[in-house]
């Protein structure tokens, strides 16, 4: 890191983590996590996306045009079809970083009251007992 480069834990009380938190929500859906893990791997189009992934057309159209607002994705036009890829590499820094957190912590964040999931995918919104 440089020193224009600056870490988001380093920002000063009051700093604009606006940037962030978008990020971080733009991210914050199922979907559309396994759709940037499937375009990791490669470019793809919605029809791809929608046979691999099992979602609904415009369940993917709308995820995909999220992403895309982000610009976490973009589309290149061939023909009448658009192919989508990953715009930036460091996404999958991102996500990279993200699994290992969950593995040092023991996926504890699954636990959370309110954003965790129970084993069936449902949001926990009970008190767990020990």
């Amino acid at each position: 890191m440089n020193s224009t480069e600056r870490c988001l834990a380093s920002n000063p009380p009051g700093a604009n983590l606006d940037p962030a938190v978008a990020l971080f929500h733009s991210l914050s859906d199922a979907a559309r996590v396994a759709i940037v893990q499937r375009l990791a791997s490669g470019e793809a189009r919605v029809a791809d996306l929608v046979a691999e992934l099992g979602l609904a057309q415009s369940t993917v159209s709308a995820h995909v045009a999220c992403l895309r607002d982000c610009g976490l994705v973009v589309g290149r036009p061939q023909g009448r079809q658009v192919f989508y890829s990953l715009t930036r590499p460091e996404l999958l820094d991102l996500l990279a970083s993200a699994e290992t957190l969950l593995a040092a912590t023991g996926n504890a964040v699954s636990l959370c009251p309110n954003y965790g999931t129970d084993t069936t995918g449902e949001p926990q919104n009970e008190e767990i007992v020990r």
